[in-house]
């Protein structure tokens, strides 16, 4: 009789043991929820931004310190096509909000500067920390922008 109660003592400990473990792992961040900071000059304005830690932000970061031409496109959006792909995972966009740094494709940096919403598919770069002021800073057409690590 001991040696079953002992048994079940012990199957219970090793339950719970795989039960704390659980939550535990559900609890680890996935790849998109750990962050790495930047800094995003544009004229004499400098916003912080953060970004994921993914294979499309790790590729962009890698190309900092960086200093492009982002063109106007639709009156909520600067985009730069660079010369060679970066890894995309792609999403539907869906709500767009002011500040967020996507790729589009594979090679296509974009910057936004309004919320709106889109079906367009962008693999998420990161974010501008605090968007306001942004839209101002950006301008309503093409504008010089640098990119680079905090």
């Amino acid at each position: 009789m001991k040696a079953i109660i002992l048994v079940m003592m012990i199957g219970m400990q090793l339950n719970a043991c795989s039960k704390n473990e659980s939550p535990a792992q559900a609890d680890t961040p996935d790849a998109s929820s750990s962050t790495t900071k930047i800094k995003i000059t544009v004229g004499t304005t400098v916003f912080t931004a953060t970004l994921f830690d993914n294979p499309s932000a790790t590729a962009f970061k890698a190309r900092l310190p960086l200093t492009i031409n982002m063109t106007e496109l639709n009156g909520n959006e600067k985009y730069y096509d660079f010369p060679s792909a970066l890894p995309t995972n792609a999403s539907v966009g869906g709500d767009m909000k002011a500040g967020d740094l996507m790729l589009y494709r594979s090679n296509v940096l974009v910057l936004f500067y309004k919320n709106f919403n889109t079906p367009y598919s962008y693999t998420k770069l990161g974010y501008v920390d605090n968007p306001n002021g942004l839209a101002q800073a950006l301008g309503a057409g093409n504008v010089i922008v640098k990119f680079e690590n905090n």
